[in-house]
């Protein structure tokens, strides 16, 4: 699939679809952080997210049960990648640098991160 970007209320239903992995519309509205969006709103996103390829639904005796049709570890990936190209030249070393300066990441992090990527390489 093209990486497709997610508006903040697709993101939120998207976010709450990949902790229930799958569920009806009044599963969906009950899992939804406060304050919950009305339902049919949430039915209405749903029925987006499915049309853009990142739902799954399953019809079932008159019941659409949906699921995520793509995991949040391809999305935020892709997600990654797009920021680094958009503001970063696709440097993730610019990216990167740039959490440093900010303080958004430390070095102890990231010589922690060094060392796992270290052992994951062995």
């Amino acid at each position: 699939m093209s990486q497709k970007t997610l508006t903040k209320a697709e993101e939120q239903v998207m976010q709450t679809l990949w902790k229930l992995q799958r569920g009806g519309l009044r599963e969906v509205t009950e899992a939804m952080p406060n304050p919950k969006p009305h339902v049919s709103t949430i039915a209405t996103v749903l029925k987006i997210l499915a049309d853009k390829g990142f739902v799954s639904v399953e019809a079932f005796a008159r019941m659409n049960f949906y699921s995520p049709a793509i995991c949040k570890d391809e999305y935020s990936s892709g997600r990654i990648a797009g920021i680094a190209r958009a503001y970063f030249d696709g440097s993730f070393e610019k990216v990167i640098s740039h959490m440093v300066k900010n303080r958004e990441v430390s070095i102890a992090d990231l010589e922690l991160l060094v060392e796992q990527l270290k052992k994951d390489k062995k």
